[in-house]
């Protein structure tokens, strides 16, 4: 969770996390995340990426305006900039079968419900089910 500068309404609670290492580890360990991820709401939303993506740039520009739902969470991480980038992508592009970015996982109670690759935020709030 961070904090978000809204020009209208000051600085709003967003529920978007960086995934750990130990969250990626765990998906490439197991061919798919925990349940601290994928279980922690009703509605989970994971998002691999990588940091020069201009469309992940503006996916994440209206990720951080999305008001607060505590039945949503939207989890996210720019794998090139991790250590472990190359073991990632592989698992990612081999395992998940998509060597797209972004590439976006939709759960809904803790079972894979739909992917994509990027959607506008009209396309993104369908697909994340509300």
């Amino acid at each position: 969770m961070h904090l978000t500068l809204s020009p209208s309404f000051g600085y709003l609670l967003v529920m978007i996390n960086k995934l750990t290492p130990d969250q990626c580890a765990t998906a490439i360990r197991n061919g798919e995340f925990g349940d601290d991820v994928i279980k922690a709401t009703t509605s989970a939303v994971v998002v691999l990426t990588q940091s020069w993506c201009p469309q992940w740039i503006r996916m994440r520009e209206y990720l951080d305006r999305l008001p607060e739902d505590s039945t949503r969470r939207i989890s996210y991480v720019e794998y090139d900039l991790e250590p472990y980038f190359e073991d990632f992508m592989s698992f990612k592009e081999t395992k998940f079968g998509n060597d797209q970015v972004p590439y976006v996982r939709y759960y809904r109670k803790g079972s894979l419900a739909r992917e994509s690759n990027y959607v506008d935020e009209r396309g993104f709030i369908q697909l994340a089910g509300k």
